[in-house]
């Protein structure tokens, strides 16, 4: 069940690097693009970075909106994810051809995606130079929530099966799931 995460822990839902499902809203329609290069970058408010290609239909919506949301997908959504990241939402409705679901965000305009482990959504703040030199937004987190089948003590714990652990996206569509947890003994 999807529930509320405090604001200044939601870093902890991207820290370590999964792929990102990024979805926005504008004009009347939605958007669902998959993105590995999404960061936390501080903690409260709490603000991510995310990148998102000049000319594509996610950065008009986001551009227009100035909204977005960043959903962390599984591995059961594996091939979900790949088809969301392989095709453009100018030519063709990727929630139909991707078999992602969409449902309502409580903050912004940009839905979730429903089945994933973790959301944020986010409002854009405006650094128009870093946007159109580097296709970077930065964003504050106004809402986060996370599943909590897979959330114990304040951090990811997977025991409740394998097609709940995050997806890491390496390159034509190679993937791999997030791993074992492991606690360091302190020096």
């Amino acid at each position: 069940m999807r529930v509320p995460l405090e604001l200044r822990r939601a870093y902890k839902l991207l820290n370590h690097g999964p792929t990102t499902l990024i979805t926005s809203a504008a004009k009347g329609r939605t958007n669902v693009m998959a993105a590995a290069w999404a960061m936390p970058i501080d903690f409260e408010p709490p603000k991510v970075a995310v990148v998102i290609a000049e000319g594509t239909f996610t950065h008009e919506l986001v551009t227009a909106s100035g909204e977005f949301t960043l959903c962390v997908p599984t591995r059961a959504q594996l091939e979900h994810v790949y088809v969301a990241g392989s095709a453009s939402g100018h030519a063709e409705d990727k929630w139909a051809s991707s078999g992602l679901k969409a449902v309502p965000a409580s903050r912004v305009q940009a839905p979730l995606v429903e089945g994933c482990v973790g959301w944020l959504e986010c409002r854009v703040l405006p650094e128009p130079d870093v946007q159109r030199k580097y296709d970077l937004f930065i964003a504050e987190v106004v809402a986060a929530w996370v599943e909590d089948s897979v959330w114990k003590d304040g951090g990811w714990d997977f025991s409740a099966g394998d097609d709940y652990r995050p997806i890491h996206h390496l390159a034509g569509g190679v993937f791999f799931a997030t791993g074992e947890r492991m606690q360091a003994r302190k020096p």
